[in-house]
């Protein structure tokens, strides 16, 4: 398992945006940048600018994963048939600990990883830590027995910001199914995100 060492709300000033839509964001009081110079007037960007803030978004909303592995995605998405743009957006929607963070299991996509990967989540009944696997449509997501008990579960289960989406289908507290994998306009972002430039970035 990767772990993320950087700090969590610099990407969301760095990108000017609040990424996760959480309510502790600094973004919400700092619109620009971090440092010494985050307050300077910006340039137009370039294409390969606005391609590269776009990969960067894109892939620190889902945990910040490595650029190996979402690299990895990209290219499983441009094997397959249809827009490979909303491909990515469904394989990145088909991780363990994405699911887990829709189903409000977690408050986080970084504690959601860290729920799975301490063995808290189960698919279809069996025990899984590998955070990046691959849901398939009908899986059923279920929390461990200490997992239905632990305060990080309860708070994220009442957060007010967040809604679960409908291809993630609630049966009661502490399980969820995977109904179908959501096109681009069905993912509950709460800034906007670019899969066009994604590709683009990586097709150059």
């Amino acid at each position: 398992m990767s772990k993320r060492t950087r700090a969590k709300h610099k990407l969301d000033r760095r990108m000017g945006e609040n990424i996760w839509g959480r309510p502790n964001s600094p973004v919400n009081k700092r619109s620009y940048g971090p440092g010494q110079h985050g307050q300077r007037r910006k340039g137009k960007m370039s294409d390969f600018g606005l391609q590269l803030r776009a990969k960067q978004k894109l892939k620190g909303y889902y945990g910040d994963v490595t650029e190996k592995q979402f690299k990895a995605t990209y290219k499983d998405a441009s094997r397959m048939k249809g827009d490979t743009g909303m491909n990515l957006i469904g394989l990145l929607e088909r991780r363990l600990d994405m699911i887990v963070y829709r189903a409000k299991f977690a408050p986080t996509i970084f504690a959601a990883r860290q729920l799975v990967s301490h063995g808290h989540i189960k698919v279809n009944g069996v025990k899984c830590n590998v955070a990046s696997r691959r849901c398939d449509v009908g899986d059923e997501i279920s929390l461990g027995e200490k997992a239905k008990e632990m305060a990080l579960v309860i708070e994220a289960q009442s957060l007010p910001e967040r809604e679960i989406p409908d291809y993630v289908a609630v049966d009661g507290n502490d399980k969820v199914s995977f109904t179908r994998v959501p096109s681009l306009d069905e993912v509950p972002y709460p800034v906007q995100m670019e899969p066009n430039l994604v590709v683009e970035f990586y097709s150059r």
